[in-house]
Order: C-alpha cells, then structure tokens, then sequence
C-alpha cells in the first residue's frame, strides 16, 4: 500500500509542487490507477495477453477457422484458381457494465488503519490517502478477477455466461468444437490401472492441430488432476521436474509470483505442466474454485490469440475515450459521504477457440 502511494500519489504531488491539489480529482485517480501493481492472473496472463479497447459499446471480434489447405495446381496456360479467402466470423456483443462503487464517509481520516501503530502514527490526510491507495487497488483487483473467471470458463466450455442486475443473462458463444470439451468415464479416467495419460496429452494436442492449425504445449490441471496424473507409473518415468533446465520455456515473472496461484511442475516432452489452485467469491455469495475437481487445459498460448477486450464507458467525464477502466469521485453534502466509482464494460474473447481444449479425467 505504502508502495502504490509512492508511486501514484507522490508523483503526481511531485508534478504539483506548490498548488493545491484535490487527490480525489478525475487526473489524479487516473494517475493513481495507472502506477498500481495489477494483480497476477495465470490464465488472463497465459492465454490471454492481448488488450482490445472499443470507442462503441458493442465490442466486435473476428473468430478464426482456419483450415491446413494448400495452394491448387493449375497449368500455366490457364487463369488463376479462386480461393476462398473465408476463415473467420465477425461476431458483436455488447458487454455486462462493471461499476464497483466505494463510500467514504467523514470518519475515515479519524480513524486508525490496518497496520498503524496504536495510537496513531498516520495526520488525517495520510489516512486519507492510504484508504484511497486501499480502495483503488482493492477494485482493480476485483476487476482483473472477473475476467480471470471469464477466462477461466471459456478455455472450460468455449462460452460464457454474462449476467447482473438489469442484465439479463446472455450466453456468448465462440464456436469451439464440441469435441474439444470432454469427460473421460468408465476404464478410460487417469485413475484406472493400465491407462497412460501421456498418450491422452498426445492425443488431444492433434486433435487441437487438427481442429484450430496450432500446437498446443501448455499444460493446466487443478491439484486433484496433477495428485493422479503424478501418481502414474508411466508419467513417473517421463515427468521432467528439474525446473529451469529447459530451455525451450522462458516463463513470465508474472507467473512465477506466489500471488498468481500457480506453480509450473516440469515437462513431458515438450508439454510444459503447471498446477492452478485459485478460488474466487461468486454472484451468489459463494466460494467457488476456478478449476473445478480432476480437470486438465490443454491449449496454445499464442495460437489461441486470447483478448481482453473492452467496450465504452458510458461518463461524459470520461471524455467518451476508450479505456480498460474509468475511475471518479464525488461528494454528497448532506450527511458527508465520498463516493468512489470503476467503471469498466470487460469481455474475454479466444480469437481462435479450439486452439483450447478442456478434459475432466474422473
């Protein structure tokens, strides 16, 4: 926290030497928001690194079905061959609006914060600023954790499902092959004698080649999936876990930190396996785990072409400009209450969904 007011509010107080200034104001939340730490995501980080902003509030985006077809032989005596260019669809949704909305009342600045020597060591407006720095990182959090949960159900089912209130739900739907999305049963799952889970990796990477043209090499599974599948006699003897000896994996700090919930395993061949534990509170009030109990992604990190992207923000203070996010304040007089508000109209989009691929394996 200490952090995040150095940089966000002690530079612009540098910038503002000698005037007055309101750290509530529009330009300075700006600023504030925009030297925040954001927050590890494994799967937004992993699958989905790109960032789309649009000025309209649909969003439109281009989902890919390329096909392996080769150049037609002709004589060169005769015209050209027409090839169908297709490919893709354009597809539009206008997305759910994220407002979290923050109160400060007028005790704040009275108050001892977490952390703070009892007594009080903070001036008022120390405290102040400290519950901004708090609040405003605590909503980019909460943000960046919806659209973990978005892509967390996409590279799940291939969809999503968008609801709130005054929202009705809506399904978008990406087209990924329904063959893509399975449940091993009977003396197929991980856990029965003689089953090799190797051949199962192989075998759903040609079916991801087949289907979206790419290979997939990245490996995800929940704790219960990684217990079984290290549990193997025929994976004991081919798990790689002699981590950094690969060279072909160059692995983002962002990945390596503890905060993103992940931890990168070691390799089979050339499949990279990390183990994804992360819970989030649901709509309903609910702990909720974003990989459910025995599941395993398998999927493209760069073929997926995975994309945040981001709709308008419906304030005339945001100047109608297209943005992640929007944040502003204001005061109501009577009785004195602060308002705090993000804005932000986020969607999750696989550019080309069965570049993914999603197993249950008992």
């Amino acid at each position: 926290r200490d952090f995040c007011l150095s940089r966000g509010l002690g530079d612009v107080y540098k910038r503002q030497e000698h005037k007055q200034m309101d750290i509530f104001s529009t330009q300075v939340l700006a600023k504030v928001v925009e030297r925040l730490r954001t927050p590890p995501s494994f799967l937004l980080d992993t699958f989905f690194p790109n960032v789309q902003t649009s000025d309209k509030e649909e969003i439109f985006f281009d989902v890919t079905d390329s096909k392996p077809r080769i150049s037609p032989f002709v004589s060169p005596l005769l015209p050209g061959k027409v090839v169908d260019g297709g490919g893709y669809q354009t597809k539009s949704f206008k997305p759910a609006y994220v407002k979290d909305k923050r109160r400060f009342d007028a005790n704040i600045p009275y108050k001892r914060v977490a952390g703070e020597a009892i007594g009080g060591s903070l001036s008022p407006a120390q405290r102040y600023e400290r519950a901004l720095a708090t609040h405003l990182k605590d909503q980019l959090d909460n943000l960046t954790r919806r659209e973990e949960v978005m892509a967390a159900e996409i590279l799940r089912t291939g969809k999503v499902i968008v609801s709130g209130d005054g929202y009705p739900a809506q399904t978008v739907d990406f087209g990924r092959d329904e063959t893509l999305t399975k449940a091993l049963s009977g003396s197929s799952t991980w856990e029965t004698s003689g089953v090799n889970p190797i051949d199962n990796l192989e075998d759903w990477a040609i079916a991801i080649q087949d289907k979206a043209g790419v290979v997939a090499k990245t490996v995800v599974m929940d704790p219960q999936a990684w217990k079984i599948f290290r549990g193997n006699d025929i994976v004991q003897k081919y798990l790689d876990i002699r981590r950094g000896t690969n060279n072909s994996l160059s692995i983002d700090p962002a990945l390596r930190s503890e905060d993103a919930k992940a931890r990168y395993i070691g390799s089979i061949g050339d499949f990279d396996i990390w183990v994804y534990n992360d819970t989030y509170i649901n709509d309903a009030g609910q702990t909720a785990k974003l990989l459910p109990e025995k599941m395993v992604l398998l999927g493209s990190r760069e073929g997926l072409e995975g994309t945040r992207c981001y709709g308008a923000i419906h304030d005339e203070k945001a100047n109608w400009t297209a943005s992640r996010y929007f944040t502003k304040s204001w005061i109501e007089e009577d009785p004195s209450v602060r308002w705090l508000l993000l804005q932000s109209a986020p969607l999750v989009v696989p550019y080309r969904p069965n570049a993914s691929m999603c197993v249950t394996i008992g």
